[in-house]
C-alpha cells in the first residue's frame, strides 16, 4: 500500500529532516523512548485480550477479595484543611 507512496528517495529525505529536526545526539534517547512505549502497548494489548479470553463469572468470595486492596489504598491522615473548626 505505502509502496506506490513512498520510494527510496522520500524515506532518506524524511530521515534527512528527522536528523535535522532532532539532531543526532537526541536519535538514540528518541528510539529507546518508542521502543518502551511500543513494548508497554503490547504488554496492555496482551493483558486485555487475556482478560476477555477468561470466564467472566465471578463469585462473591472473588469480589470482596479483589475490594480489599482498594479499601486499603485509602490515606489515613486527614489534611487540617478538612478537619471540621469548632
Amino acid at each position: 500500500m505505502l509502496g506506490n507512496a513512498f520510494g527510496w528517495p522520500h524515506l532518506l529525505i524524511i530521515l534527512v529532516v528527522v536528523v535535522l529536526l532532532f539532531g543526532a545526539p537526541k536519535l538514540p534517547g528518541l528510539a529507546r523512548s518508542l521502543g518502551q512505549s511500543m513494548r508497554i502497548f503490547r504488554n496492555e494489548v496482551k493483558t486485555m485480550k487475556d482478560e476477555n479470553s477468561s470466564p467472566s463469572d465471578s463469585t462473591a468470595s472473588d469480589s470482596s477479595a479483589q475490594a480489599a486492596p482498594v479499601a486499603d489504598q485509602t490515606p489515613s491522615v486527614v489534611s487540617p484543611e478538612s478537619k471540621p473548626k469548632p
